[in-house]
């Protein structure tokens, strides 16, 4: 009687076989999507995340304000430079003034995104040609005066102001440039056109 291995039977090894190909075929179509899966997160993570305050200049207040609500007539008294809250149901349009315009309008155009450069009309003409060159490019700052202000110039966005007494201070257009990015306020990228106000550019 012969002890010799019976061989093995060609349709188990046809099974196995296609096991074998089948899990390859799995395997071939979880990697790639797994790969999509992990970029598409890395993606969502960077576009969901909020961007950054980078370029913060020195001397900068941070301020707390009122909810921006709307309401009808004067917020503040007239020689102060408010940084938010409250304010009329329209917008000032943005751009150079020689005569004072209402902070109620001022502080919406700022809660879409725009910076307020407010000056005392008691500067020389000289620096306010300085400070109306800020609004000529840039369609989000409101140049105004503001008589009796604490400070020359006074830089705002909302919820953010800095105090200068120089309108060649490099650091009034490290603010605006930061600023007008709208990071701090309540509705960035809004309008600051098609309001209340006749800039002079």
């Amino acid at each position: 009687m012969s002890n010799k291995p019976k061989p093995k039977s060609p349709g188990k090894r046809v099974a196995v076989d296609e096991v074998v190909s089948g899990d390859s075929r799995l395997k071939k179509l979880i990697v790639p999507l797994l790969g999509i899966i992990l970029v598409g997160g890395i993606i969502a993570i960077v576009l969901l995340s909020p961007p950054e305050l980078k370029g913060v200049p020195d001397g900068t207040q941070t301020l707390a304000v009122g909810d921006p609500v709307h309401v009808e007539g004067p917020v503040a008294p007239s020689n102060e430079v408010p940084a938010g809250g409250p304010h009329a149901g329209i917008w000032q349009n943005c751009g150079f003034y020689d005569s004072q315009v209402g902070t109620e309008n001022i502080l919406h155009s700022m809660e879409h995104g725009s910076v307020w450069v407010s000056y005392d009309p008691n500067l020389s003409s000289d620096e306010i040609q300085t400070l109306r060159g800020f609004a000529s490019p840039n369609e989000k700052v409101l140049v105004t005066p503001v008589p009796g202000q604490s400070s020359p110039i006074i830089a705002t966005a909302w919820g953010e102001q800095l105090e200068l007494d120089d309108v060649s201070d490099p650091r009034l257009n490290q603010f605006v440039n930061e600023f007008t990015r709208g990071l701090t306020a309540p509705e960035p990228g809004g309008t600051c056109r098609g309001g209340v106000g006749t800039p002079q550019f």
